[in-house]
């Protein structure tokens, strides 16, 4: 549980606008697409979440893609 705890965590700091947009990328299409289904079937579809809350992140089976999203997130300077 440990790690949609976190997943669901950094949605949330990101949909709250508490941090700064940074890329959340979910590997492995077979594994996260049910869980994305169950996000709409259930939560967008019900008034839960907004439907561009499902924009938050993205699912890839890509290596290139995430390493162009990586690289294409703007770097923050630590405080």
């Amino acid at each position: 549980f440990g790690t949609m705890d976190e997943l669901f965590e950094i949605l949330t700091l990101v949909q709250t606008n508490k941090i700064e947009r940074v890329p959340v990328i979910l590997f492995g299409s077979y594994f996260w697409n049910p869980l994305k289904q169950f996000l709409v079937d259930q939560l967008a579809v019900n008034g839960k979440i907004d439907q561009a809350d499902l924009d938050l992140f993205t699912i890839t089976d890509s290596i290139e893609t995430a390493v162009d999203m990586i690289k294409a997130a703007p770097i923050r300077k630590a405080n």
